[in-house]
């Protein structure tokens, strides 16, 4: 804003003076928001560079609310579009034991009644619509509970232990041996089932939490091996990285299966309750850092060689801001792939849509929820997002720049990732970059596909609509053109290099033929 001051040579001194202290008190206060004057980068690019397998582990697996859900239609449809923008491959939710299922029940002198009719179009809904279960085995039926622990959740899961560890024992493996029937093994043995959900805070009344949670999983893991030991069994899918080590210690000491690791841990949780430290650690730091402190107990445990699965995980919200439901969430997943990549098989972001009911029914569309649709059917600037990323190749080639991605498609392609993360309760400047791509033809033509607030923005033309609280279906319709007619823009290299403004916030993944 200085460069600017050289033309007020008009005015008097006095009035030139009073000018520029007021340029100077507005550009502290810019910078007292956040707002950073910065430099155009030079980022050097060698297409032929050596690449490493880049397997896409974000998008892989997505988080649901619970099992009942995916009956609705507005759930499936939901799925549906976020498989068109993603390489999903499992669906995670809470709940399959609940007692709104009917799978469990008991006769008139206690034994077992099993009705596997909702669990049967729950899960071929699934492999129907081109997914796979990542199944979480919760919570408790109420005839089979210990004690009547209800969870403040809406729909009041049970999650106490079991008062018959005979009779759970006899449910998992009827639960086994149902699915292995009706999909078969060579199918089943492509789920994975994962014991519980965060029993180390309020979704498990066992007393003590962690040896009781482990005499649970012991128990599970037998009675699915006893079906076939072909089926993947992991835990302990704690909260915020928890017990993991001791977990391990406990797996190994009793040679109990287990064939994948599991927790859980999002950009806001706190450091003292993620790492136990008072550490300054960014929200944007936070999963990721999670993510290696757990990679690293793996590796120094007696079971070294164990995949982790971050079966849940988000941005961070902002609170009031409702972050998630903005143009925030792309830049923000494409950092975490770049931090997370090589430490992770797969993270299940939690959700893809908000057919979610924690709380109970949803009110209205964009109300900060986790999910990439918004309650309608409407896709939020995150679906937008995703979409861009999915277009990442399978191979990575190293880069020594922040806020990049390089990666090399099948077809040898190079596809560029770049972007300006800014958090949201803060103020940025345009990121200016010039790449210089060696390895491809002088001036060649190249497609540019963008996420920001001008690209596809849904929030905003929500807002520009009036925000209705029940948007009608043609309103629907209208919002998602907005998504759906996101078009890459064509440009030409300068010889070997372009130019590349990225907004606030903004995303932008580039594709550049290889010959």
């Amino acid at each position: 804003m200085l460069a600017h001051v050289e033309y007020l040579t008009q005015f008097s001194y006095k009035e030139e003076m009073r000018v520029k202290s007021l340029v100077l008190i507005v550009m502290f206060g810019l910078a007292t928001l956040g707002v950073r004057v910065r430099a155009q980068e030079t980022i050097v690019i060698d297409a032929k560079a050596e690449g490493r397998p880049f397997p896409h582990f974000w998008e892989q697996a997505f988080g649901s609310g619970r099992a009942i859900l995916t009956l609705r239609e507005s759930y499936r449809s939901d799925l549906r579009e976020v498989k068109k923008v993603t390489d999903v491959r499992y669906i995670r939710f809470h709940n399959i034991l609940h007692d709104e299922m009917g799978l469990y029940d008991e006769d008139a002198q206690g034994n077992p009644v099993y009705n596997f009719s909702y669990v049967d179009q729950i899960y071929d809904g699934l492999l129907q619509n081109g997914v796979r279960p990542f199944v979480e085995i919760s919570f408790m039926p109420r005839k089979l509970a210990l004690r009547q622990d209800v969870h403040p959740f809406w729909y009041h899961p049970i999650v106490s232990p079991p008062k018959d560890y005979r009779k759970w024992d006899d449910l998992i493996r009827a639960f086994g041996h149902h699915l292995v029937n009706r999909y078969g093994i060579d199918e089943v043995a492509q789920w994975y089932f994962e014991v519980w959900n965060e029993p180390n805070i309020d979704f498990w009344t066992g007393d003590p939490k962690e040896a009781t949670y482990y005499e649970l999983y012991d128990h599970t893991a037998t009675a699915l091996k006893s079906v076939s030991p072909r089926l993947q069994v992991g835990g302990p899918s704690t909260s915020s990285a928890h017990w993991v080590d001791s977990f391990l210690r406990h797996v190994a000491e009793k040679n109990v299966p287990i064939d994948f690791v599991s927790s859980h841990g999002y950009a806001d949780d706190t450091v003292k309750d993620l790492f136990g430290t008072a550490e300054d650690i960014p929200m944007d730091r936070r999963v990721c850092a999670a993510i290696r402190k757990v990679h690293d107990q793996i590796g120094a445990s007696a079971r070294p060689k164990l995949p982790l699965m971050w079966t849940e995980w988000n941005v961070p919200s902002f609170g009031d801001l409702h972050a998630r439901d903005t143009v925030y969430v792309g830049a923000a997943v494409a950092d975490d792939i770049h931090q997370c990549d090589g430490l992770v098989r797969m993270m299940s972001f939690w959700t893809f849509s908000d057919v979610f009911e924690e709380d109970g029914p949803k009110h209205e569309p964009f109300d900060g929820g986790f999910g990439l649709m918004a309650m309608g059917g409407i896709k939020k600037p995150s679906y937008s997002g995703f979409a861009l990323l999915h277009r990442l190749g399978e191979e990575r080639i190293e880069e020594d720049a922040p806020g990049l991605l390089v990666t090399r498609g099948s077809d040898r392609s190079l596809v560029i990732a770049a972007w300006n993360l800014v958090d949201p309760d803060a103020r940025g400047s345009v990121r200016k970059i010039k790449l210089k791509i060696i390895g491809v033809a002088p001036d060649e033509a190249l497609s540019i596909n963008r996420a920001d607030d001008q690209h596809g923005n849904t929030l905003a033309a929500y807002k520009k609509m009036g925000s209705p609280r029940y948007p009608t279906r043609a309103q629907v319709s209208e919002l998602n053109r907005v998504a759906d007619e996101n078009m890459p823009e064509t440009v030409h290299l300068n010889g070997s290099t372009l130019d590349l403004q990225i907004p606030s916030e903004g995303l932008v993944v580039l594709e550049i033929p290889v010959k």
